[in-house]
């Protein structure tokens, strides 16, 4: 269950300056303070919505919260890393249309709200006063959106002081990010909310299990902006990757599973599960599955006996609806082979130490970002780039991390080799970039959110 622990000591001075703020900018101090941190993901992209397990850990970069409830029934937010401020009636925030369009910082912070209050039935909500402060780079792929999402459910918990419990609320932070257009799977809430400081996590899907695990010692995780951005709900690569994965589900579906099961099969793991077939044998059948490297629309309904009409409404997303082409083959060998590797990343944290071990936990992430970058086609020149000089610069491994097409790369470096390793990144990459250790930095796993009050 969610404990809600005293702000005091070393924490009280810690967040001083931000319970300053709130008192000069609402006239009093706020009556809770939550942290939620951002997170990595080492390896397994692109597959929690595809059903399969993923490996990330939270980092220290965080966003902080502080709420104070109202008797009126406004909203008020305000952000100190953006000027805009806004301000809602809490009577109809359930009616309120989140625009898919036009995207501000607060539209992910209404998704938390909504998401807890349609939950909850709380017809009644209370009014709340809002402050929000953060670290963590926005569309860099270490979850910035997706913790304002979880932060504001907590808001809604503590405001109206309801019992929840962690992986159930992770489970509905990850339905509520739909408001807003984003097809994803569920790891951004889970590890934010599940973490435990010191460790990564596989955290597996229906249901939500999440396994620590121990990472080697002498490994250390660097993490590199690119500083190229990609809002991924405001444009349609990613929901287009969900879709790709649903049709090849299905069309593989079809071929394995008896027509009673196939129909309602939209992830590639029920293929797995339902057909008995392991990763391994499925990987390796992809391309006779799905002998095309491109399918037309019209293929599409041929292959799955189904109207136009059934396709918009039944598989694509409102973003989706004019698609034209799909690239299954490529889409799906990805999955399945990334699956595979999730596990195996595991595997070797557990029972391999030393530098064999961390030079194939090096080799595993360096073969899912080529997977990332040719097959599911979600990578970056930048990405591409970092990924290369870190190899040459001593990482044991590097990959993109995040939905990719901009933000960050995650290297494994040996310890010994950090900082020589962070040097010639800075000096081959961000030469004459200010503020350059807010764009390439070492990150340990951080634990996850917290509510404090005052």
């Amino acid at each position: 269950m969610l404990a809600v622990e005293k702000l005091e000591g070393s924490l009280r001075d810690k967040y001083a300056d931000f319970v300053k703020n709130f008192e000069e900018s609402f006239g009093s101090e706020p009556e809770y303070l939550i942290r939620v941190p951002g997170r990595v993901n080492l390896i397994g992209e692109h597959i929690d919505y595809c059903g399969y397990a993923v490996h990330p850990m939270a980092i220290d970069q965080d966003i902080i919260v502080g709420v104070r409830t109202l008797e009126s029934g406004k909203l008020e937010l305000k952000n100190l890393n953006n000027e805009k401020y806004a301000e809602f009636s809490m009577e109809n925030l359930q009616e309120i249309d989140i625009s898919t369009e036009k995207i501000n910082w607060w539209s992910y912070f209404l998704c938390g709200l909504k998401g807890v209050y349609e939950d909850k039935m709380i017809e009644n909500p209370n009014g709340i006063q809002v402050l929000v402060s953060g670290c963590i780079p926005p569309s860099a792929g270490l979850s910035s959106s997706s913790a304002l999402v979880v932060g504001s459910s907590l808001v809604a918990v503590v405001s109206n002081k309801l019992e929840v419990d962690r992986s159930d609320l992770a489970n509905l932070c990850a339905r509520a990010e739909r408001f807003i257009g984003t097809q994803g799977g569920g790891m951004d809430q889970a590890i934010e909310l599940l973490a435990v400081a010191g460790q990564a996590k596989l955290i597996e899907f229906n249901p939500l299990v999440a396994h620590d695990t121990k990472l080697p010692d002498g490994s250390v995780f660097v993490i590199a902006n690119s500083l190229q951005e990609k809002n991924k709900a405001a444009s349609n690569e990613f929901n287009s990757r969900v879709v790709e994965c649903r049709l090849a589900a299905k069309l593989i579906a079809k071929q394995l599973l008896k027509e009673s099961d196939w129909k309602d099969v939209k992830k590639l793991r029920n293929v797995q599960v339902s057909s008995g077939k392991c990763l391994e044998e499925l990987v390796n059948s992809v391309s006779t599955f799905l002998p095309k490297e491109v399918y037309t629309r019209e293929d599409v309904l041929a292959e799955l006996g189904i109207t136009d009409e059934e396709l918009r409404t039944d598989i694509l997303t409102a973003n989706t609806q004019e698609l034209q082409t799909f690239k299954l083959q490529q889409r799906a060998r990805h999955v399945l082979s990334e699956s595979n590797r999730v596990y195996r990343f595991r595997e070797v944290c557990h029972n391999k130490a030393g530098e064999e071990g961390l030079k194939e936990l090096g080799e595993l992430m360096t073969a899912s970002h080529n997977s990332c970058r040719y097959d599911y086609e979600c990578s970056a020149d930048g990405l591409d780039r970092l990924v290369e000089l870190s190899l040459k610069n001593g990482a044991l491994g590097s990959r993109l991390t995040g939905a990719g097409w901009g933000g960050c790369t995650v290297s494994l470096v040996a310890e010994s080799q950090v900082e020589k390793f962070l040097a010639a990144l800075k000096a081959e990459y961000y030469a004459g970039v200010e503020n350059v250790d807010s764009a390439i930095f070492v990150s340990k796993p951080s634990g996850g959110a917290m509510v404090w009050s005052l």
